[in-house]
């Protein structure tokens, strides 16, 4: 695969699971990696990781004022972004359309669907202007299934998929790749602390069930990391199942 020396890498969630794995394999690609998450200190560990090639960056990346100043931020520490990875993201409770709160379904998509287009809009005029660059999102298999997730999840990863191949759509004579993976089970700590609503687990169980098998983050990052290198020049718009075959069956 092609080396990522002299690319940048803005990671966000890269505190923990499958962000953490991201940043981690692009700087051993070669890239200088911004290390973003919510959480200052997790972005700060995950950037000790790496060493001397990370810039650590807290934000929120459904607040508007903060992705503007991430941004701000990667483009003075690195003076581009080449490789953007929009991994920051939050479980729902499973809880089906007719019991969800408002409140609850606000923020997921608020942190899911919305975290993902000011992140990427706040990125592609410097992508635009650097004369490309490539964007992995980070959906799911609740983004092509009804039965994977709660109603907010499920929709807020739909929602990616579709800005995904929106972005590709509209930028692919500029030089700018988007891509998405759709992780399977993943040993991630998204779910901690969650209380799942006991009627949208019973009713979700038999598809859940049927991903039995649990990746590790690495085997997502390897997918995001091919899907933003040369090898994959010509491979755009594509929605990925990282999945051990989950949606195969």
């Amino acid at each position: 695969m092609t080396s990522f020396d002299t690319k940048v890498c803005l990671v966000t969630g890269a505190g923990s699971g499958i962000g953490r794995a991201m940043a981690l394999a692009f700087a051993k690609a070669g890239a200088r990696v911004v290390v973003c998450d919510i959480d200052a200190g997790s972005a700060g560990r995950t950037a000790a990781e790496i060493g001397d090639a990370a810039v650590a960056a807290a934000a929120d990346v459904s607040d508007e004022a903060s992705v503007a100043a991430l941004a701000e931020t990667a483009i003075e520490a690195c003076g581009r972004v080449d490789v953007l990875c929009n991994n920051a993201g939050i479980m729902d409770t499973m809880a089906l359309p007719a019991d969800i709160t408002v409140e609850q379904w606000e923020r997921v998509l608020r942190v899911n669907l919305t975290g993902t287009f000011l992140v990427t809009h706040a990125v592609l005029p410097h992508m635009l202007s650097q004369g490309g660059g490539a964007i992995v999102n980070t959906a799911s298999e609740a983004g092509i299934r009804g039965g994977a997730a709660g109603a907010a999840y499920t929709a807020s990863k739909h929602g990616v998929v579709g800005l995904t191949k929106s972005v590709a759509w509209a930028y692919a004579k500029d030089g700018i790749r988007c891509n998405a993976i759709l992780p399977g089970p993943t040993m991630t700590n998204i779910a901690d602390g969650t209380a799942f609503d006991p009627a949208g687990a019973a009713r979700l169980g038999p598809v859940l069930a049927l991903g039995e098998r649990l990746a590790q983050p690495e085997q997502m990052a390897e997918a995001a990391l091919f899907l933003a290198s040369d090898a994959a020049s010509f491979v755009n718009g594509a929605i990925v199942p990282v999945d051990g075959g989950w949606s195969a069956a």
